[in-house]
């Protein structure tokens, strides 16, 4: 098989040329590294950086949202001067923004100031957006460009398993970066937060020097677009109320999921202590959808979009409400349950780990049938052009979602910083003799039950959506029929 093409009339096969393997290989550095720093990135912009937590729901909120929004563009730009240029400079711009994000407490030491710090990991973080955005149009291309159409569901799928398997390894590495961990011969290493972007960056140097020695440019002759037609393109989009209204309402679904980055950490380490694995809970979602999305689409194949859709956006509200009935379960059993009479359980983190494994359940029913829906809902003639923008849902779910984790938070599950001496020694008492919160984190459950009431709103928005689209589809084929 050479490098360019499998050729149409080969039989079908899990073969592929080897610049896709490369390209997934580059991937899985990238997603290591992404989710290693995500994972962690508001708490760090809170303890290290020194911004509120609603400030670094908002900074939080900018970086996650926009990251969605540029690849389109960047796209543009990787096809004028190659993808593997292209990539040595997402690399090297994502080497960078991990470096300085983590060297950014420094700022503040050298210039004696929380701005200096403040500044330079919005700068960093800028950097590593822009980086990010290049990799997304750029891997995603060569995978479609190594595949031909009898091959391409499974080019992707096996690029989704890549992504979760980067996703999981970034997330297992965070915790004993954050905690420290005992190495033999080295003794105990404790090392923190900044060790998370340190890390982060070195997964980056290693992909860039991947792509140096090993990544070839892939024909894309004929595939790009001017930076005009793009915009062009997005205004047609924007302009058409059908997709925009399925886009607005699958965002609902991404607010929710969004939580497992913008609120978990914060609400596990302040209600349980330094010594709970936010990341490795994190890890449940990416286990079942690697686990479980296969057979779930197999599953799903005859249903209609919307059914499954509908299915995933009726999961995902309760993935929220589990987390936010651990007080009641708390309440009935103490801070111990025994699972299967194995082992034992805080009942938050009992709660967090059904409502994580809920999240990726219903990740599987939406991600298979999502593009499949969207892609009714376009003119005909512009589905191309409409599957382009599908991750437009994301933009404003991100930017919403992480912005009210920083308000509800500050209001539900304060930074113990913030509280008064008297309050803050009740919280350490309680955090290490697992006695009773102080009445500050009482309600701290209360972030889960909004969460789960954007996760209603969302079925029954698509509900609504349905039956409107459904009887003004109805009226026009009538219509067609009479004329």
């Amino acid at each position: 098989m050479t490098d360019d093409f499998i050729k149409p009339a080969e039989k079908l096969s899990w073969r592929f040329p080897r610049m896709f393997w490369i390209a997934n290989i580059a991937e899985l550095f990238e997603r290591a590294a992404f989710y290693g720093m995500f994972i962690a990135l508001v708490l760090y912009l809170t303890r290290e950086i020194g911004f509120t937590d609603v400030e670094a729901g908002y900074v939080a909120a900018g970086f996650a949202s926009l990251l969605y929004l540029l690849p389109t563009f960047m796209g543009a730009m990787a096809d004028k001067i190659g993808f593997r240029r292209a990539l040595m400079l997402a690399f090297g711009l994502l080497t960078i923004g991990y470096s300085l994000l983590g060297a950014a407490p420094e700022a503040s030491r050298i210039m004696s100031g929380v701005f200096a710090a403040k500044g330079a990991a919005i700068v960093s973080l800028v950097v590593i957006m822009f980086g990010g955005a290049i990799i997304k149009p750029v891997i995603s291309g060569t995978v479609a460009k190594c595949s031909d159409e009898r091959h391409r569901a499974r080019a992707f799928s096996i690029f989704y398993w890549v992504v979760n398997i980067g996703g999981f390894t970034g997330k297992t590495v965070a915790a004993p970066l954050r905690t420290g961990f005992r190495l033999p011969y080295f003794g105990e290493l404790e090392l923190g937060l900044q060790y998370i972007n340190f890390y982060a960056a070195a997964m980056s140097l290693l992909a860039l020097l991947w792509v140096a020695f090993f990544y070839k440019n892939v024909d894309t002759k004929g595939t790009g677009k001017t930076v005009g037609e793009l915009l062009r393109g997005l205004l047609r989009v924007c302009k058409n109320a059908r997709f925009m209204a399925l886009i607005l309402i699958v965002a609902g679904f991404w607010v929710v999921q969004g939580q497992l980055y913008a609120t978990m950490s914060k609400y596990i380490l302040r209600l349980l202590g330094e010594g709970a694995r936010p990341e490795w809970l994190a890890n449940i979602n990416p286990f079942v959808v690697v686990v479980l999305v296969v057979p779930i689409t197999h599953l799903v194949r005859k249903l209609k979009p919307e059914s499954a859709i509908g299915i995933a956006l009726f999961i995902i509200p309760l993935s929220a409400f589990s987390i936010a009935l651990s007080p009641t379960i708390e309440a009935a059993t103490g801070n111990s349950v025994s699972v299967f009479g194995l082992f034992s359980l805080h009942p938050i983190t009992l709660m967090v780990i059904l409502g994580v494994g809920l999240q990726g359940l219903a990740e599987c029913f939406l991600s298979p049938k999502f593009l499949e829906y969207a892609s009714k809902q376009a003119p005909e003639g512009e589905v191309g052009l409409y599957m382009g923008y599908q991750h437009l849902t994301n933009f404003p779910a991100w930017a919403f979602g992480f912005a009210l984790s920083g308000h509800l938070l500050d209001r539900f599950c304060p930074d113990p910083k913030t509280l008064s001496a008297e309050v803050h020694a009740q919280w350490e008492t309680a955090i290490q003799a697992s006695s009773a919160m102080p009445e500050a984190y009482a309600n701290a459950h209360y972030i889960w039950f909004v969460f789960a009431g954007i996760g209603v709103a969302a079925f029954l928005a698509l509900c609504v959506f349905k039956f409107v689209t459904d009887k003004i589809d109805r009226a026009r084929a009538d219509c067609c029929r009479v004329s």
